[in-house]
């Protein structure tokens, strides 16, 4: 069901022509700062991958994939990337990447059961990229100096922005702070997950709520998470369980928390097969991926997902996401859009 959120009084601040080189000088920028702060080269990515091998992210486990036939192959399914998440750890693996480096790429995707709105689109473009750490690497305090590095990465961006257009003031906090989705819950629990987001947010600016997959004390995950790349199972050394999480800034168009980022340690084979089984998927473990990290083929590693089109929306004071990206949205909605000075490309 699509919806549209117009915010009080909204006007865009850069005309077509502005935000098109916005765009480009954000994503020219912020990649070569994330790859200069992680230590990342660029590789080239799949658009789709074969059915059945386990590779393709299964999101919370309920989005269909596009699928197609491919006709030279016998008629094999192909499915369009969700993400690249297991994709990456592969890579890393066959390109025999050394410990402290890692991989970027620009991700594109299809989610066609994505419910359109302001932040969500059927078209999804992001910088995926992916680590490989050592076992001692695998706690709450790497992914927390991890998290400060991407995020330094968009405090130089902000600037950027601000002196390509002065009228664009800087507002992220210059530190970014952390909290456990118990925490979370703890602090506010009369509040739904969304709401949790909002209020931490809020209050700090910028927050990476970590430990995001696994049941809290009310019995409930704050959010969904696939079981066979993110590690959100794992107690950790500050006494909570995981390894992963969300990184959130305060959207001062729309006046809601906003995902930029969602990353964490991987699965080793023990957290993995734990997983699989918390989710009643053990049959995956006779699938190409899996076999191969159960097996000890892949490396440890960190790694995530960066919107380029959020990011780019935040920037340039967007309200709609369709601002930034072309993409397909209900004829209601860009009519609706147009009314309120919001043009969809």
């Amino acid at each position: 069901m699509s919806k549209l959120h117009i915010p009080d009084g909204y006007h865009p601040l850069l005309n077509l022509k502005q935000t098109e080189l916005g765009i480009k000088s954000i994503k020219d920028f912020f990649q070569q700062n994330l790859s200069s702060e992680l230590r990342l080269r660029r590789v080239t990515a799949p658009l789709f991958v074969e059915s059945g091998t386990g590779i393709n992210d299964d999101l919370n486990g309920i989005e269909r994939p596009v699928r197609f036939p491919i006709k030279d192959m016998g008629d094999k399914t192909a499915e369009i990337v969700h993400s690249l998440a297991k994709w990456k750890r592969l890579t890393l693996a066959d390109y025999h990447i050394e410990e402290g480096y890692g991989i970027y790429t620009d991700m594109n995707a299809i989610r066609a059961d994505e419910e359109l709105d302001n932040l969500h689109s059927l078209y999804v473009d992001q910088w995926d990229w992916e680590m490989v750490i050592a076992k001692e690497d695998r706690s709450a305090a790497f992914l927390k100096q991890i998290v400060q590095r991407i995020y330094a990465a968009m405090l130089r961006t902000e600037y950027l922005v601000y002196e390509l257009f002065p009228l664009i003031k800087p507002e992220l906090p210059k530190n970014i702070h952390f909290v456990y989705a118990e925490e979370l819950l703890q602090a506010y629990p009369d509040k739904t997950a969304k709401q949790r987001e909002d209020a931490v947010a809020q209050k700090y600016g910028a927050v990476f709520i970590i430990g995001i997959g696994a049941n809290l004390s009310n019995g409930l995950p704050h959010d969904g998470r696939a079981p066979d790349y993110d590690d959100w199972s794992t107690p950790n050394e500050d006494g909570f369980k995981g390894l992963n999480g969300d990184l959130l800034v305060w959207n001062p168009v729309l006046q809601c928390s906003v995902e930029l980022s969602s990353m964490g340690v991987r699965v080793d084979p023990i957290a993995l097969e734990r997983q699989l089984k918390l989710h009643g998927k053990e049959d995956r473990l006779s699938l190409y991926f899996h076999r191969r990290l159960m097996n000890n083929e892949l490396p440890l590693s960190i790694g995530g997902g960066i919107g380029q089109s959020r990011l780019c929306m935040y920037y340039l004071r967007k309200a709609h996401i369709g601002e930034i990206q072309s993409s397909l949205w209900p004829s209601e909605i860009r009519e609706q859009a147009r009314e309120h000075a919001i043009y969809l490309i």
